[in-house]
């Protein structure tokens, strides 16, 4: 078996690697390099080039893992063909690309390491903030929020928050399948609002699972995502003492596309109002 702490931390640096091409990149950045993969969705040369710059460094740290990622770069498998005792990477190169796109904090880079259905690894490196959050399986969560130390020197142990629903701050996000969720984002909102203590979207799901963990969200959820988009960030929830389900409230959410991320004290409320809705 592979040592997970060490190998955490050798994915954090290839993280914030990533994060400062992604950084450099911005400051020349032109909205006419911008691609647009499906409405309202878009894609620019820097998800791709930092995509490739990720995978190349997980190969040669792990060279018999496979790779599921957003942009394709790496071949990679289908999510109903992985094998059970397969070792995949999980990799969003640039999570929050339209807010990339504008300026807009947050958008990070988000690398999992999945087993089967067991996600063994989280690293999340939100860009903006200079902020590594990452997890390993039955290590606990961590935030190394402090400039040119490494992961591991001077990091934080991540705890979810205690609060309950009625003053709970919840992030919904807006996924690009618009038509098809519209009428749930309007019974979300027509049931929460005014009735818990305040709603933000954030534009990354990786973020929103990881504030999650840090207790400074209390609870998340998004439909239509992709295993790139969460992989990370749950495991991150999970080993910060929060719970993590699908929009169904299973808890073998790795092969979905819905996810429901909570500190636990409001989880099953929180999934009763999404349950009402669907």
């Amino acid at each position: 078996m592979i040592d997970l702490e060490k190998y955490t931390l050798s994915v954090c640096e290839i993280a914030r690697r990533a994060g400062a091409y992604i950084r450099e990149e911005r400051r020349k950045f032109s909205l006419e390099r911008v691609e647009r993969k499906h409405a309202h969705d878009y894609l620019s040369y820097v998800d791709k080039g930092s995509e490739k710059l990720i995978v190349s460094a997980l190969r040669e740290l792990l060279p018999e893992a496979g790779f599921i990622t957003e942009e394709g770069t790496a071949g990679g498998v289908e999510s109903d063909e992985v094998k059970s005792e397969q070792l995949l990477w999980v990799v969003d190169p640039l999570d929050g690309t339209t807010n990339f796109i504008h300026q807009y904090a947050p958008y990070a880079v988000s690398i999992a390491l999945l087993h089967g259905k067991t996600v063994l690894i989280g690293v999340v490196y939100e860009i903006c903030a200079d902020e590594c959050f990452y997890a390993w399986q039955g290590g606990g969560a961590w935030l190394c929020g402090t400039r040119n130390v490494e992961c591991g020197m001077r990091s934080e142990r991540l705890h979810v928050s205690s609060q309950k629903m009625q003053d709970a701050l919840l992030c919904l996000q807006f996924p690009y399948n618009s038509d098809a969720y519209k009428p749930v984002m309007k019974g979300l909102i027509d049931q929460l609002y005014g009735h818990v203590g305040s709603i933000r979207a954030c534009g990354s799901a990786a973020m929103a699972l990881c504030q999650v963990a840090a207790g400074r969200l209390d609870g998340y959820a998004e439909q239509y995502i992709g295993q790139w988009d969460y992989m990370a960030g749950s495991l991150i929830v999970m080993e910060a003492g929060g719970q993590v389900t699908d929009y169904a409230g299973s808890e073998d959410f790795t092969q979905g596309n819905s996810v429901v991320a909570t500190n636990g004290i409001i989880q099953q409320e929180f999934l009763k109002v999404i349950g009402n809705q669907l």
